[in-house]
């Protein structure tokens, strides 16, 4: 299914970008690519920005697994005794294991969105420089079309080195404070 999927969404990638890059070899446009990972890891603050955004996530995901540990072991517990219990207390403590199991879920998706806030807050800042640091050279250059060759997945396989714009991105976002 995934594999169908993908050779679909290829198809369609491929039906759109070829009479993009006929039309605009035809026009005599130009055509580059950076490498956009390359571009962010040569941002200056980028590093910095994961560094921070990366330690927060690893303490929501010691949260999480805090309290799966602590509702694991209820789980267990209960495992353990039911045989000893009444029905009446089976029924409250399976009510107190799931009533539990709903807060860690509230829990968890609380500190998903928050994690996700907290990578917008660090990291957009950061990906306008780079996006402006791109059009102005895509302008700049007169270029038509500029690839991002480290987010297509392989379908770009090989590529003329002279059209990679990645270093001149980088210094352009250097030289601006």
């Amino acid at each position: 299914m995934f594999r169908r999927l993908f050779g679909r969404c290829l198809v369609l990638v491929l039906a759109l970008a070829v009479p993009a890059l006929l039309s605009a070899q035809q026009g005599g446009q130009k055509i580059g690519f950076i490498n956009s990972r390359a571009v962010l890891l040569a941002t200056p603050g980028y590093a910095q920005a994961e560094s921070t955004y990366n330690r927060e996530l690893a303490d929501f995901r010691s949260e999480v697994e805090r309290l799966q540990s602590s509702l694991d072991s209820m789980a267990a517990d209960f495992e353990q005794k039911s045989v000893m219990l009444s029905a009446t207390a089976k029924t409250a403590k399976r009510k107190d294991i799931d009533d539990r199991r709903v807060k860690l879920e509230q829990r968890a998706q609380e500190l998903r969105d928050k994690a996700a806030k907290r990578e917008q807050e660090l990291i957009a800042p950061i990906h306008g420089r780079v996006n402006e640091a791109i059009e102005g050279i895509r302008a700049d250059g007169g270029y038509a079309l500029i690839f991002d060759v480290s987010a297509n997945d392989g379908l770009i396989v090989t590529a003329d080195k002279s059209l990679d714009l990645t270093q001149k991105v980088i210094d352009k976002i250097k030289a601006k404070p």
